[in-house]
């Protein structure tokens, strides 16, 4: 029970503050998304974000600074084991399944409801 509390406050947290970013200043959806992954791609460089993974599980994980924290965990694991060409591939492997998760089922939505004009 702790860990869906833990959870829901923590990605509850996160979306509060992409809400009052939209609300309270000229920022973009879109600046907004830029801004939440690499906040987390910065987070995970330094070795911040993994530790709230670990407390507070898929709230930490699934949104958009959870991505960041995908490509730049999967760039430093390619780089330990591949060297340079690790850069390139790392971040591809770590986030390929939610990409392509994404990617299917916005697909099969598309063909299965009628989108709206």
């Amino acid at each position: 029970m702790a860990a869906y509390l833990m959870a829901f406050l923590i990605g509850g947290l996160i979306c509060v503050i992409g809400q009052f970013l939209m609300d309270l200043t000229p920022l973009t959806p879109a600046h907004i998304l830029v801004l939440f992954v690499v906040l987390g791609a910065v987070l995970s460089g330094f070795g911040l974000y993994q530790p709230l993974i670990d407390m507070a599980g898929a709230g930490a994980s699934v949104p958009l600074t959870g991505f960041g924290h995908a490509l730049v965990t999967g760039t430093i694991e390619d780089v330990d084991k591949h060297g340079f060409w690790g850069i390139f591939s790392g971040g591809l492997r770590a986030s390929a399944t939610g990409v392509m998760a994404a990617v299917i089922f916005g697909f099969t939505m598309s063909v299965l409801f009628n989108p709206k004009g």
